[in-house]
């Protein structure tokens, strides 16, 4: 039976290469989570969606058939209006991970707008094109609902200029060629989160935010602009991840050219999918898996020394960038559930004010530094799904009735 509301429903939608995420919110006096989910495993035979809500009703997993995208979306829309009816949702806000040299907010989505993210699409291959889909199939099965893009390069759309430019011949700028970063929505959260929870740095101070999950990316703020962040033109730059290789020395692709006739779809393919974690282990590319064979696996431990040396070399970088270091916030996957990474990536560090306090890491709190400490290290948990759902409120200008004030 479809919800009934009294308060605006926002639905809020996070497409994967191989899965997509959503939560739907009731926009009342503030924020409510009622419902979120997922269809995972898309384009394998073992494909499901799985939905948890406030009651255990809500709950349940079942398998679907989902060989593709496409496929993929119909079962989610099948389910939005199962459960909310055509009427019942007053907009849906969708992640949007690359928004090119143009789109530095989040915005109502526009027929102009889908043809310039067409346009965009070469940015990025792995992404933008299932994004673009989910829009498209939403606007045709319920044209009237409004749709936001939350872009996830918003947040470093004002990187200082000696950051953002790449040093490839001038022309190439002109073309939108040039570093953007991503994770902004969490970046976005994260900043919030320490301003609601009273650091001062999240307004007037140095900042290092580090998202580590199966994509993993830094960011150096400065009163609340980010001036650097690890990752480039695309997700695939920066530190090594789950399956992506981070930064490579650009003469990898003549060399693999040449001896073993690699094409760029290839290298691509290796660089995006084959890589990282993956790639070294030759056995995972889930940071969980390593941590537990690492003592009987020595490519388990090797990939687990090469992710927690970059990171500490990325946050050496980028206190030397900021001139001195107030804040480190981990935040993602492994940033959030790893205290061992955790540990490992601040051991050294000291000469930086950084130190953990080793029980409070342990029980992952939200602060893990002593009180004494002149760095605060802080772990909190990401919410990119609430940041989209509170983007849409605020593009919309909702008020509580779900009606659009002018």
């Amino acid at each position: 039976m479809p919800m009934k509301n009294e308060f605006p429903f926002v639905l809020t939608i996070n497409g994967g290469s191989s899965s997509i995420k959503f939560a739907l919110f009731e926009a009342g006096i503030t924020l409510r989570r009622i419902l979120q989910g997922g269809i995972e495993r898309i384009g394998l035979p073992e494909a499901s969606l799985r939905v948890t809500g406030l009651s255990q009703t809500d709950n349940f997993s079942h398998p679907v058939t989902a060989p593709d995208h496409t496929a993929a979306a119909v079962v989610l829309m099948d389910w939005v209006e199962e459960r909310c009816s055509r009427d019942g949702l007053t907009a849906v806000g969708h992640r949007v991970v690359h928004g090119g040299p143009k789109y530095s907010r989040p915005q109502r989505i526009t027929t102009e707008m889908i043809d310039e993210l067409h346009r965009l699409s070469p940015f990025d291959p792995e992404h933008l094109p299932e994004e673009i889909l989910l829009i498209e199939m939403f606007h045709r099965r319920f044209p009237d609902l409004v749709q936001v893009a939350c872009f996830d390069t918003a947040f470093h759309d004002d990187l200082p200029r000696v950051a953002r430019q790449l040093p490839i011949p001038r022309r190439y700028e002109a073309q939108g060629v040039r570093r953007y970063g991503f994770h902004g929505l969490s970046y976005e959260f994260l900043m919030e989160e320490l301003a609601r929870l009273g650091d001062p740095a999240a307004s007037r101070g140095r900042v290092i935010l580090a998202h580590l999950g199966n994509g993993a990316s830094l960011a150096a703020v400065r009163d609340g602009r980010s001036i650097d962040t690890s990752m480039g033109f695309s997700p695939a730059a920066g530190l090594v991840m789950s399956t992506r290789s981070g930064d490579l020395d650009p003469g990898l692709v003549w060399y693999l050219a040449r001896t073993e006739k690699m094409g760029a779809k290839q290298f691509n393919e290796m660089v995006n999918f084959q890589s990282g974690l993956l790639g070294i282990s030759e056995t995972s590319s889930d940071m969980r898996d390593l941590l537990d064979c690492e003592a009987h696996d020595e490519r388990a431990a090797e990939a687990i020394a090469l992710f927690c040396y970059q990171a500490r070399k990325w946050i050496g970088a980028y206190a030397a960038v900021l001139g001195g270091l107030d804040t480190l916030v981990f935040a993602g996957g492994i940033g959030e559930n790893a205290q061992l990474v955790r540990e490992r990536i601040c051991d050294g560090l000291g000469f930086l004010g950084i130190e953990l306090d080793r029980q409070r890491n342990a029980g992952h709190a939200l602060l893990i530094s002593p009180d004494t400490g002149r760095v605060r290290v802080r772990v909190i948990h990401t919410d990119e799904e609430l940041m989209i759902a509170r983007s849409v409120t605020r593009v919309l200008n909702l008020n509580a009735k779900g009606k659009l004030k002018p």
